[in-house]
């Protein structure tokens, strides 16, 4: 490469890398738009779950046709991504494979590199299959239509070319070699390129120069390109996965939260020697603006983490009960509605320096209707399914929660429930002086 090239290159990589952190930064400003919850407790289980979840994927091979084919593509990108280490030094000082400098050990790095690029389009190609000729049911749901549907697909799309240029690269780069080219020293060992190698037999030496040195450009530009576009994308949670395990819910599942300041005031009530008037004590929380939540703004920050997190893989709403039996509740669909809203928000906030100003839109309503809240059970077997410990039941809960609190919108049978609790200490209709009368009947 030229200097001119280098410095191209070194531009190239400023501007992608650049555009790529201000996407960071603007995640980071929509995640703290969430409410403050404490998740720093208990440091070493957190990572541990961390390390088993994300890192180790224990969750994914529940279901095993899908989970080793997700790790192949998983452990392929993170190895193959070594060799971008190469390429960047390369690209930067014009050198050619420069790490060959390791010695014999490199002919295991790019072999393993290769091995696993294939590996990658074969779970690739699969992939495709299930979505889009098999059809499999939860990837042809209503709520991936559109976008969501395209998205997967562009992804899918990307990676096979990334990984078929990768090839092509190392191909034409051992044609070079065996020809004794320019700088073309004979490095590396090419299990699969190899094969794809004679292609270039009867070509010019300039011709598979130009075709080695455009997959080089088109490689390091696809690399770029796609960790630019996963700010857009389901596949965020190749990062966030890591945050959102370490900093999942570490209570037992179905154990609810009790806001504070009502479990404060109905201590208060059952106090006999307490002061109705007093003022709050020093360090007592005050009574919160909102009951539950309605918007982004309303739930807390781990939420918003957990709805850019989702990979839309449907695990959760495959196994919904209430999904199954033909409710309108997707347990998907409940995390994808918070994240559009929350882009809905920070379009918002960009369009007015950072400054919210009501857009007559809400997360409720506009994105969740009661009728999918109220269809859940609360059964948690959206949480057990999730691959990257997403809670779609604690939105729901707290926008169930501002229903009852805020707009005592709750379901007639639930009203008729909370009104017996209050009137005959039960969930049912007779005299409190009737309890007991089950005794007699014994």
């Amino acid at each position: 490469m030229s200097y001119l090239d280098n410095i191209f290159f070194a531009i190239v990589l400023i501007i992608g890398f650049g555009f790529f952190a201000k996407n960071v930064k603007k995640l980071i400003r929509n995640i703290k738009l969430g409410q403050k919850v404490d998740r720093k407790d208990n440091s070493k289980q957190r990572f541990q779950n961390m390390v088993r979840i994300a890192l180790g994927q224990s969750k994914m091979v529940k279901r095993p046709v899908a989970g080793i084919l997700h790790i192949l593509v998983y452990v392929g990108f993170v190895v193959i991504n070594i060799e971008l280490l190469e390429i960047l030094i390369d690209g930067l000082f014009g050198t050619h494979r420069v790490l060959s400098a390791v010695g014999s050990i490199y002919n295991y790095l790019i072999g393993s590199f290769e091995i696993l690029a294939f590996l990658v389009i074969v779970a690739v190609v699969i992939f495709f299959i299930r979505r889009n000729i098999i059809h499999l049911k939860r990837f042809n749901s209503i709520d991936l239509k559109g976008w969501a549907k395209k998205d997967a697909n562009i992804i899918l799309l990307i990676e096979t070319v990334l990984m078929v240029v990768f090839l092509t690269m190392n191909a034409a780069d051992l044609h070079l070699q065996t020809l004794g080219y320019s700088h073309f020293t004979a490095v590396g060992a090419f299990p699969v390129s190899q094969f794809i190698a004679p292609i270039f037999n009867g070509w010019s030496p300039e011709s598979v120069y130009m075709v080695e040195r455009a997959c080089w450009w088109i490689h390091i530009l696809g690399i770029l390109a796609f960790m630019n576009y996963l700010y857009y994308s389901k596949h965020l949670h190749i990062l966030l996965a890591f945050p959102n395990t370490y900093f999942a819910d570490l209570n037992p599942k179905g154990e609810l939260n009790n806001l504070e300041s009502v479990t404060n005031e109905v201590k208060l009530m059952m106090d006999p020697n307490a002061d109705p008037y007093a003022a709050p004590a020093e360090g007592a929380d005050a009574v919160p603006a909102k009951f539950g939540a309605s918007d982004v703004m309303d739930l807390n920050w781990f939420q918003l983490l957990s709805a850019y997190t989702c990979t839309e893989c449907g695990r959760c709403t495959s196994s919904c009960p209430a999904n199954i039996t033909g409710k309108k509740l997707s347990p998907r669909k409940i995390m994808m509605a918070t994240r559009d809203r929350l882009e809905e928000v920070s379009a918002v906030l960009d369009a007015n320096n950072g400054q919210f100003v009501d857009d007559g839109r809400s997360l409720l309503n506009d994105h969740i209707s009661p009728e999918e809240l109220w269809a859940c059970t609360t059964c948690n077997a959206c949480v057990e399914e999730c691959p990257v410990s997403i809670s779609p039941l604690s939105i729901i809960m707290d926008m169930r929660r501002y229903l009852v609190m805020e707009q005592s919108a709750a379901p007639t049978e639930l009203n008729n429930m909370m009104t017996n609790i209050e009137n005959n200490g039960a969930p049912w209709q007779y005299n409190q002086q009737d309890r007991a009368n089950w005794v007699n009947e014994a």
